[in-house]
């Protein structure tokens, strides 16, 4: 169970870590410092076949008026995909996103919204960052160099996903090393100076968690992987580059209720020192930071 307890010797193994500071940067503008607060990352979902039905568009109308809606609550990042991570899901080739994310890309763009594209694809990254998006939310390895040169090139921004292979869809399993933590800095390591040496100057660097696993379905296992990543977060800091989380759920647990799950993430996430938060319930999770700080 988690406890005091338990943080205490977490804090205590890793005390020299808990005090790293990571780069603030602006993006078009807009400047990312966590020293000051964390950052919220809204989802629009183009895929019909991503589960969070609060959070899908099924046209380029109704993907804009939600990022809109994202954005006058409060979110920093407004992040579109048009193809769902989930193992059975339909794949869609470099041209069906370059339809589907293009025109929501333009619209938001243009009104100075910060759009964030999710894509592994060449084509699609080099599309959206002509047509206006900041931030490439970069969910596979394969052509990561051509990938960061074209980050650079439109001085946008770059989250690192962590990936067991060549893109998010091409693995449906993860492989867990006993201190997992240790796994991501490695990978990030290596990750942070491609992107370092390609010119790239706005990394956020994200774990994966909102990936689908198919070794990870039994509930408690995988809220226990959830949770451990998130408090141990802090470690990965010391890379010098702020952290992004896709918050996850436990339908087992919270039931009807899962929308309130990101929540309770949240403040694992926020005791971890997690820099950028991807949600898809801004304001729950920009009321658990306002209530966090003044504690």
């Amino acid at each position: 169970m988690l406890n005091l307890q338990w943080l205490q010797e977490l804090t205590e193994k890793h005390s020299a870590d808990l005090q790293a500071q990571v780069q603030a940067f602006t993006l078009k503008g807009k400047p990312f410092d966590s020293a000051l607060r964390p950052s919220t990352m809204g989802v629009v979902n183009l895929s019909p076949d991503s589960w969070y039905r609060e959070s899908v568009c099924l046209n380029a109308d109704m993907a804009i008026q939600r990022g809109r809606r994202l954005h006058a609550e409060g979110a920093d990042l407004i992040d579109i995909g048009a193809e769902s991570t989930l193992l059975q899901a339909g794949r869609v080739d470099a041209a069906g996103q370059n339809g589907a994310l293009l025109p929501v890309v333009r619209a938001l763009s243009s009104e100075g919204i910060l759009v964030s594209v999710e894509t592994y694809h060449p084509a699609v990254t080099e599309a959206c960052l002509k047509a206006g998006a900041a931030v490439l939310n970069l969910t596979g390895a394969a052509e990561a160099e051509t990938l960061y040169r074209m980050v650079a090139d439109h001085e946008a921004g770059v989250i690192i996903c962590y990936v067991q292979g060549a893109n998010v869809r091409e693995v449906d399993s993860i492989h867990l090393a006993e201190d997992h933590t240790q796994t991501l800095l490695d990978y990030f390591n290596r990750q942070v100076d491609l992107a370092t040496a390609a010119g790239v100057k706005r990394i956020w660097i994200d774990p994966g968690m909102g990936f689908y696993y198919k070794n990870l379905q039994d509930s408690a296992e995988r809220v226990r992987y959830q949770v451990t990543t998130l408090l141990n977060t802090f470690r990965l800091r010391k890379l010098g580059w702020p952290v992004c989380h896709a918050l996850p759920h436990a339908f087992e647990y919270f039931g009807d209720e899962v929308r309130s799950a990101e929540s309770f993430f949240a403040v694992a996430a926020l005791l971890g020192k997690t820099d950028l938060l991807r949600t898809h319930e801004i304001p729950k999770i920009l009321g658990v930071i306002r209530s966090m700080a003044v504690l």
